[in-house]
């Protein structure tokens, strides 16, 4: 099962960054979103 995993994340590993990378992206607009009730 380790070597399956290791398989797919070796196959996909730009796939994996994008993800992250958009994955990071809504989590700063989440986070910009629940403070801006402070800001106004």
């Amino acid at each position: 099962m380790a070597k399956e995993i290791k398989s797919v994340f070796v196959r996909s590993a730009d796939t994996i960054i994008a993800d992250a990378i958009g994955m990071a992206a809504l989590v700063v607009m989440l986070f910009a979103a629940l403070s801006l009730p402070n800001v106004i």
